[in-house]
């Protein structure tokens, strides 16, 4: 597994005018969500929908709000669910937004691959 980055846009999904200055971002296979900082959604007008508890690599458990936002990066875009990040937490790209990219990780050039969806 390789580690890399990509700038990452929430927008609104109210608004899509509101959004977010692209975002470096941790491309993380390992996160189900992504996370960014919650200021700069609440700046962007992203509000937190409810709060979940999240288990962090070494185990701990920590509580979070999160919200919907539309994320984009790279040319691709979806709506996912985001994680309204703390002081010390980092900015991951999750799973689960790369799923609604329709992407894989191609980790050794550092990019997304579209995939095919099947549909049942």
């Amino acid at each position: 597994m390789s580690i890399y980055k990509v700038n990452v846009v929430a927008r609104n999904p109210k608004n899509e005018d509101l959004a977010t200055e692209p975002l470096e971002a941790l491309v993380d296979t390992g996160s189900e969500l992504t996370w960014l900082p919650a200021d700069v959604l609440r700046g962007a007008g992203i509000t937190p929908r409810r709060k979940r508890i999240f288990a962090t690599a070494t185990q701990q458990r920590i509580e979070r709000e999160v919200g919907y936002a539309i994320l984009s990066a790279e040319g691709y875009a979806t709506i996912d669910e985001v994680v309204f990040a703390e002081s010390g937490d980092m900015t991951l790209l999750g799973v689960r937004t790369l799923e609604g990219f329709g992407v894989m990780v191609d980790n050794i050039g550092h990019r997304f691959v579209a995939t095919t969806t099947i549909v049942a």
